[in-house]
């Protein structure tokens, strides 16, 4: 920081009445108020963070108000703003308009201009996409389609392109948001320690949370699961304790009449032979005279779960290597390319989908098998009748007109024989019986193949469902390694023709709590699995393992946003025993625990600096909310953080006088310290200069004594030098 007057002649300490200062220290005017020009700053804070004025830069959306052309865009330049990020906001895939611009809007003379202004007036540009993508997942309405997730990555790509043309690198941040998930049953929430159940949605959302499962042919969601519904099915057979062949065999493994080795948990029939699970078979109860069948609660489906996870694994294992044929067969196909065991898990909503599935083709197969149990005997019936009906044609033949009326069969037109019968050829009557088998035949063959063809597409279904967890991550994965991959190229562009300034990285912002991405857990895994995914396009490409590795980490970062960390605020699950004061602090303390895991883990490389009282996205200024942004701050600096610091306003362009009004109180919160101040006052008031806090807001409460004489002391225009200098 300068000091301005510290040589040693004029550096006394000493303040005298005409001193601008001196009212700060001797006791000058002070109401005890918000605003009487004493330092302001944050709890007799002394900027221990090291952070300047110049560390913070500035957001805002291109497209609003003054920033709706580039000579508005360029005015923000001069506010003093080191940094500046520039935000679209376009609808993902279409054009901008007067509610937000988007990247396309602007013409290569146009970002030129802010290209040349920014070397100019040594500023840096960041970029943030299209505020309206929220997840490059694909999620829609109607489940995760791939014209939703593409539509996305080509608005990261334009973006991209924008960033490079125009800030010739850094950070493009973009909102994460992959699909909706409970919070309350997450693992993040369930994991042993001091926040283990610390946040939950709803009351009893442990009871009512819901899952969607997706059909990966379409990405459509098939169901969503629920937790406080319970599902039918029938009691298996299986070789275990309790069994009469269990007991006749003394729980040893035994091979059965076909020669299969039957060991305990496998499925059986009611001879003791092993079957599969298509054919397995429900217990029978002969003192009810009725099938068994139990209600699946979630608990018992989470038992169900691990016991598919290990049927997955054990077929994994035995056909890894196998040809595609028994993959294709198999209900376990989406685990084929998995690169360990620990990568195969069959979640409790797979096995609630599974199970309701399984019922259905049973049931549908038990009808088909209902249709068709006399096909066989109408097949044969309908043979011999079209025999009989060629003979009785040839005798009817050959039998005169008169003596056919002996061949005359009396048929009864009603039940009850009130109506005198009607007199039929006995080939007449044949191809009537004819016409009824045929129709039965007809009817058993649709129904029946019309249920076997449910059972089919159930069977087939099976083969393709997939958690929304699992699904909806592995599409994100692939598009922000897609974004990844595009952002290292054109850095490497940008690089050829000496114009990089920094590597464009894309940025991957913790967004709303409600969705996946937004707990620092998720955000650290969707980097780092977004990375690995990156890396293996590289390699595809041609690069080395070590080459793609470090191409994806300097590509691929996350965007760390303070407000968006304090929302989580609103489904703290307190202590009732505690005070809300101390149920605060413990959320602080979380939320600073979770800022120095994430630094720790290497994935921050971008930082949005905004506030709120832990319930909406307010944009509070630093500060003005409840977020311990300061600290946060700290910890980020303490493990070595030195990217950019954006301040992102909000309430303030319609509360304040404008969107800086949040740079300054930033500055004020921080307690900046502000160039240009004299030795004088340092001296005088013990501190190592002035601070924003001591500046901003400064004309309140205080009566400063001018540099200059005035009214009465004014000399008089007679008493002027005759060049005209004052002598004021």
């Amino acid at each position: 920081m300068v000091e301005i007057g510290s040589g040693s002649g004029f550096a006394t300490g000493y303040l005298s009445a005409m001193d601008r200062d001196s009212e700060s220290s001797q006791g000058g005017h002070n109401d005890g108020g918000h605003h009487c020009g004493q330092d302001h700053g944050t709890g007799g804070s002394t900027n221990d963070l090291g952070i300047k004025a110049g560390d913070f830069g500035m957001s805002f959306l291109m497209g609003l108000g003054s920033t709706s052309t580039v000579p508005g865009i360029l005015a923000k330049i001069r506010t003093g703003a080191k940094t500046l990020e520039l935000g679209l906001g376009n609808r993902p895939g279409g054009k901008g308009g007067q509610g937000g611009h988007s990247a396309g809007m602007y013409g290569e003379k146009q970002r030129q201009a802010l290209r040349e202004a920014a070397k100019a007036n040594r500023v840096d540009f960041t970029l943030h996409t299209s505020v309206g993508v929220q997840g490059l997942a694909g999620q829609g309405q109607q489940g995760f389609s791939r014209e939703t997730k593409e539509m996305s990555v080509q608005e990261i790509k334009r973006a991209l392109e924008f960033a490079a043309d125009v800030g010739q690198g850094g950070p493009v941040v973009v909102h994460t948001g992959e699909y909706q998930r409970p919070m309350k049953s997450s693992r993040w929430n369930e994991e042993e320690g001091k926040w283990k159940g610390k946040f939950e949605w709803y009351e009893n959302e442990e009871e009512r949370g819901s899952y969607q499962v997706v059909d990966t042919r379409t990405g459509q969601v098939i169901t969503e699961a629920k937790r406080g519904r319970t599902i039918s099915r029938p009691v298996w057979k299986k070789y275990q304790e309790g069994d009469k062949f269990w007991d006749k065999e003394d729980g040893r493994t035994y091979t059965d009449k076909n020669g299969k080795i039957v060991k305990e948990g496998d499925y059986i029939d009611y001879w003791g032979n092993k079957v599969g699970r298509d054919t397995r078979v429900p217990i029978w109860d002969s003192e009810n005279q009725e099938f068994k069948i139990q209600q699946l609660t979630w608990d018992k489906l989470t038992d169900e779960a691990k016991d598919l996870t290990e049927e997955a694994r054990d077929f994994w294992r035995k056909n890894r290597n196998a040809k595609n044929g028994e993959w294709d067969k198999s209900m376990w196909r989406r685990f084929k390319n998995a690169k360990s065991e620990s990568d195969i898990e069959v979640f409790e909503e797979e096995a609630h989908v599974i199970s309701s599935l399984e019922t259905n083709a049973a049931n549908s197969r038990a009808w088909a098998a209902t249709y068709m149990q006399d096909f066989d005997e109408n097949i044969n019936r309908l043979e011999k009748l079209e025999e009989a009906k060629k003979i009785f044609e040839e005798i009817e033949g050959a039998t005169s007109d008169e003596e056919k009326w002996r061949l005359q069969q009396q048929i009864p037109i009603d039940r009850y024989r009130l109506l005198p019968p009607e007199q039929k050829m006995p080939a007449e009557l044949i191809q009537q019986e004819i016409n009824s088998v045929q129709a039965r035949i007809k009817q058993a063959r649709d129904s029946a193949a019309g249920q076997m063809s449910q059972a089919q597409d159930q069977i087939e279904t099976l083969k393709h469902i997939e958690s929304a967890q699992s699904y909806a991550l592995k599409e994100a994965y692939d598009s922000y390694a897609r974004g990844g991959v595009y952002a290292w190229e054109k850095s490497r562009e940008l690089e050829k023709k000496g114009q990089l300034k920094k590597n464009l990285n894309l940025a991957m912002e913790n967004l709303f709590p409600e969705a996946y991405g937004a707990h620092p857990d998720e955000i650290i895994s969707l980097v780092k699995s977004s990375r690995g995914r990156m890396k293996e396009l590289m390699v595809q490409k041609g690069y080395s393992d070590q080459e793609a590795e470090k191409a994806a980490k300097q590509s691929l970062s996350m965007t760390f946003d303070t407000g968006h960390m304090n929302m989580w605020r609103k489904y703290w699950k307190g202590d009732h025993k505690k005070t809300p004061k101390q149920n605060d602090d413990d959320f602080n303390e979380w939320a600073k625990e979770m800022t120095g895991k994430m630094v720790k883990a290497g994935v921050i490389g971008h930082v949005h600096l905004d506030d709120n009282y832990g319930y909406q996205d307010e944009h509070l200024a630093p500060g003005e909310g409840n977020a311990p942004i300061r600290e946060m701050v700290k910890i980020l600096k303490e493990n070595g953080y030195d990217g950019e610091l954006i301040v992102e306003p909000g309430a303030d362009f319609t509360t304040d006088n404008g969107g800086f009004q949040s740079v300054m109180k930033t500055w004020r919160h921080f307690d900046t310290p502000i160039m240009g101040t004299g030795s004088s006052f340092s001296r005088a008031t013990g501190s190592t200069g002035k601070q924003w806090s001591n500046i901003q807001y400064g004309f309140f409460g205080q009566n400063a004594p001018p540099y200059f004489t005035f009214g009465a002391y004014s000399p008089s225009e007679d008493w002027t030098l005759w060049t005209g200098v004052p002598l004021e």
